[in-house]
């Protein structure tokens, strides 16, 4: 399974509905993760995103890491770095550091895009915990049609007007993970309040699954809730775990 600290970023995406003129100042959102099985229910973990104005780009950054308790089963600390041209929500670069378990992973995407077809040169850096040392690989993955990564789907998504949206739509676009393209699909389930530490919002409901070229699904299913609000933040992530589940919460920001 796709680690889950990374995949609060892919709350939602592109749903095929016309862009808003939507622009976003600096902000960085708070979410807490939390770990459920039976009578469980304990914080695992935080995360946060950020956004920064540059020019005519917009600077992301995700910082995800596991509580002390969590580190002693599986200790996760990964950063998400991505640029985001204004114009359109077109990411250019990303990158993805992840220290996991005692695994060292390091991906570079760099795009390159001619008409409606798109390229990432892609560079992963991996070492296992028992490598004397990394390993290096490149790879060249191309899609056509909209292509996001990890990152900048979450900013894309955000600028879109949900109001035209109809319970039970499914749509599927391109997704860059690191070496590999993948098929995000989303499945938009209507309106629902979620509430929580004595807050509640009003949210849209949509639920996503990650598949291989071959139509093979590369990790669990999701569902995300995302405020129907004028920020449009992504406010509840929830997925299956071998034992139990992770929820993540928006805290603030």
């Amino acid at each position: 399974m796709k680690s889950f600290f990374l995949s609060i970023v892919i709350l939602v995406s592109i749903i095929g509905q016309s862009a808003t003129a939507t622009t976003f100042n600096d902000e960085q959102l708070h979410y807490k993760i939390m770990y459920k099985w039976g009578l469980i229910n304990k914080k695992a973990g935080t995360a946060a995103l950020t956004l920064k104005n540059k020019g005519l780009n917009y600077k992301t950054q995700l910082v995800a890491k596991s509580e002390p308790w969590a580190d002693r089963f599986y200790m996760v600390r990964d950063t998400l770095n991505g640029l985001i041209i204004k114009d359109g929500f077109i990411p250019t670069f990303y990158e993805k550091i992840a220290h996991e378990g005692g695994d060292f992973k390091h991906d570079i995407v760099k795009y390159s895009r001619n008409g409606n077809n798109v390229i990432g040169y892609c560079t992963r850096i991996k070492q296992k915990e028992d490598d004397v040392k990394a390993s290096k690989k490149e790879h060249i993955i191309s899609a056509t049609g909209t292509t996001v990564d990890m990152l900048s789907v979450f900013y894309y998504m955000r600028s879109l007007n949900y109001d035209k949206m109809k319970s039970g739509d499914v749509i599927k676009l391109n997704i860059f993970s690191g070496k590999r393209k993948e098929l995000l699909t989303i499945k938009y389930r209507g309106t629902k309040n979620v509430s929580y530490d004595k807050k509640s919002y009003n949210c849209y409901h949509i639920s996503f699954t990650f598949t291989s070229d071959g139509n093979k699904k590369t990790s669990d299913d999701m569902d995300a809730w995302i405020s129907s609000d004028i920020r449009r933040i992504p406010v509840k992530l929830e997925g299956s775990l071998p034992v139990g589940k992770v929820q993540c919460f928006y805290t603030g920001g």
